[in-house]
């Protein structure tokens, strides 16, 4: 059951919304839910955005404890990003989501395929 006050910050609503909010978010974790995956690779599949936006938006994600950061001590040194617990358990509502856009009349059958 949703409870709090829209305004005084308690209401879960408006917490989730905070933390997933934004352009780039959403694509971000949605790509990530395939697994863990270079920052290069994932703005190649995140179209569109750009290094600041990526790398904001990965901080933000990282921050609100949805991906984590992986560095590997090789040589060349490199670093994945993966989803955490939390990440991973957000990905059966996008799943819904997705399912939900997929039905509405605003799809375009672009969008679609």
């Amino acid at each position: 059951m949703l409870e709090g006050n829209l305004y005084d910050g308690s209401c879960q609503v408006v917490t989730a919304l905070n933390l997933l909010s934004g352009r780039w978010k959403l694509p971000i974790l949605w790509k990530l839910s395939k697994g863990g995956i270079r920052y290069n690779e994932l703005k190649r599949q995140v179209r569109g955005i750009t290094n600041i936006m990526l790398t904001r938006s990965l901080q933000e994600l990282e921050a609100h404890g949805l991906v984590e950061r992986i560095q590997y001590e090789e040589n060349p040194p490199h670093v994945e990003y993966c989803l955490s617990e939390a990440g991973r358990e957000l990905i059966p509502a996008l799943r819904e989501l997705i399912k939900w856009a997929g039905n509405t009349p605003y799809m375009t059958e672009q969008q679609k395929q």
